[in-house]
C-alpha cells in the first residue's frame, strides 16, 4: 500500500505528542512493509533542517517539506478577527507554495490512502480530489474547539475569554463546513469519534490511539533521583502553561513545605521569559528543552501532569506509564486513555487532591512501584504502535475494496 501523509509541522524531531503519534504511525506503516511519504509544512514555529534527519529514517519514509510562515502577528490576528469568518489557527495553514507541492506530487505518483493529520489541513482536500483518486482518510488528533472552549472558560479576563470563546466558534464552524469530505475518519479516542458523529460525521470511523515503540521505552529505576516529582510538556501550548501553573500556585508550596528535600524538575522547550521568572525557586530545577525526554523521565519518582483544558491524548502520559512512573493527572489529562484510577495511574481534580497522592506517596515507595508495574503492562497491552498500526492497515484495505 502507498500512503501519503499530510501534515501542518515536520513530525521530526518527535518533541511534542502530536509530532510522536504522526511519526509513529508512517514508521509502524513503513516497519510493516508499506511505502510512507510525508509532505510537510516546515513552519517559522517549528522549523528544522531535513538535512539533520537521519538517514535511517530517510531510507524508511520519503519526506517532503515545503517552508511556510505561521509567526503569528497582531496585525494579522486582527484583520482576521475584523474581516473573516475563518478562524485564524487555520488560516495561518493555507500556503499557495504547500497546496503546488500538493499537486505535484499527486501528478507524479499514486498512492492509496492520503492521510490528513489533523483539521487543518481539511481545506487541502478539493485539490485532492482534483488531482487524485485516493481514498483520504482525516486523522483526528484532538477535537480542536474543545481546546478553545475550556481554554476560554478558564481565563478570568473578560476579553481574553471573549476572544478565545470566538476561536472555539468558528474552529467548529470550519469542522462542521468540512465535514464528511473525507472517506475515512480516524480519530484518537472513541469519545472523538462520538464528538463527530454529533456534529454530523457520516463516514466509516476507526479509533486508533497514539501508539508508542515500547521496545524504546525502557524503565530504568535505578536512576531515580530521589525525592522528586517531574513535569515535562511544551511550554508554548497554553494548556501546558496553564496547568503548570496552577500546579505552582497551588501545589508545590504546601507540598515542598512538608517535604523540604523535595526536587521539582520541569523541562519543556520554547518557554516564554515570563514563565521562566516562576521557576526561579528553591528546590525547582527548570531545564528548559532537553535531548532525551526518556532519560529525564526516568531519574524521577513521580510524574505530575495537571490539564485542565486541551483535547485528544496526551501522548507524554502514555510514554510516562510506559517508563513505569506513578503519574499523577486530572480526568482531563487522561481523556482517551482507559487507565484505573489508584491502579495505574492516580487522577485528582484539586490542589488538595494533588496534595494528598503526592504525600501518600512520597511516604510509599511500595505504592510508587505498584502503579508504575501496572503502567507498564497497561502500555504494552494497549499502545504498541506494531499492532496498533497493523489494525489501521487491515480497515485501509477493507476500505479499497
Amino acid at each position: 500500500m502507498k500512503i501519503l501523509q499530510l501534515t501542518n509541522k515536520l513530525p521530526y524531531p518527535p518533541r511534542d505528542g502530536g509530532a510522536i503519534a504522526t511519526l509513529n504511525m508512517s514508521t509502524g506503516f513503513s516497519n510493516l512493509g508499506h511505502s510512507v511519504s510525508i509532505l510537510a509544512m516546515n513552519t517559522s514555529k517549528h522549523y528544522f533542517d531535513t538535512e539533520q534527519i537521519p538517514g535511517k529514517l530517510k531510507n524508511k519514509i520519503n519526506i517532503y517539506d515545503v517552508k511556510v510562515n505561521t509567526h503569528i502577528k497582531f496585525t494579522d490576528a486582527l484583520k482576521n478577527l475584523l474581516f473573516s469568518k475563518m478562524p485564524y489557527n487555520a488560516e495561518r495553514f493555507l500556503s499557495e507554495n504547500y497546496r503546488k507541492k500538493l499537486i505535484e506530487i499527486l501528478k507524479s505518483d499514486h498512492y492509496d490512502i492520503i492521510q490528513l493529520e489533523g483539521l487543518y489541513l481539511a481545506p487541502y482536500i478539493p485539490y485532492i480530489r482534483k488531482h487524485s483518486k485516493s481514498l483520504i482518510a482525516l486523522r483526528a488528533h484532538n477535537i480542536e474547539h474543545e481546546i478553545w472552549e475550556r481554554i476560554a472558560a478558564q481565563q478570568k479576563s473578560p476579553l481574553k475569554k471573549l476572544y478565545y470563546k470566538e476561536i472555539a466558534k468558528r474552529i467548529k464552524k470550519l469542522k462542521i463546513d468540512l465535514i464528511n469530505q473525507y472517506d475515512i475518519l480516524v480519530p484518537i479516542t472513541a469519545r472523538d469519534g462520538a464528538r463527530f458523529n454529533n456534529l454530523g460525521n457520516k463516514m466509516p470511523v476507526y479509533v486508533v490511539p497514539a501508539g508508542i515503540d515500547t521496545k524504546k521505552l525502557i524503565p530504568r529505576t535505578g536512576k531515580i533521583v530521589s525525592p522528586s516529582i517531574c513535569h515535562i510538556g511544551t511550554l508554548d501550548w497554553m494548556p501546558n502553561q496553564e496547568g503548570i501553573i496552577w500546579f505552582l500556585k497551588n501545589v508545590w508550596k504546601e507540598i515542598s513545605t512538608l517535604h523540604p528535600e523535595l526536587k521539582l524538575n520541569i523541562a519543556g522547550r520554547n518557554s516564554p521569559k515570563w514563565m521562566n521568572k516562576l521557576f526561579d525557586s528553591k528546590n525547582i530545577n527548570f531545564l528548559g528543552e532537553i535531548e532525551n525526554a526518556y532519560d529525564f523521565i526516568n531519574q524521577n519518582a513521580i510524574m505530575v501532569a495537571p490539564l485542565f483544558s486541551g483535547s485528544g491524548m496526551r501522548v507524554k502520559i502514555i510514554e510516562g506509564m510506559a517508563l513505569g512512573k506513578a503519574i499523577i493527572t486530572t480526568p482531563i489529562g487522561i481523556e482517551g486513555i482507559p487507565a484505573t484510577n489508584g491502579k495505574n495511574v492516580i487522577i485528582e481534580k484539586t490542589p488538595e487532591g494533588f496534595i494528598k497522592q503526592i504525600d501518600k506517596l512520597l511516604k510509599n515507595q511500595k505504592k510508587i512501584d505498584e502503579i508504575g508495574k501496572n503502567a507498564i503492562m497497561f502500555v504494552k497491552e494497549n499502545f504498541d504502535n506494531t499492532n496498533i498500526s497493523a489494525n489501521l492497515i487491515d480497515f485501509y484495505y477493507k476500505q479499497l475494496k
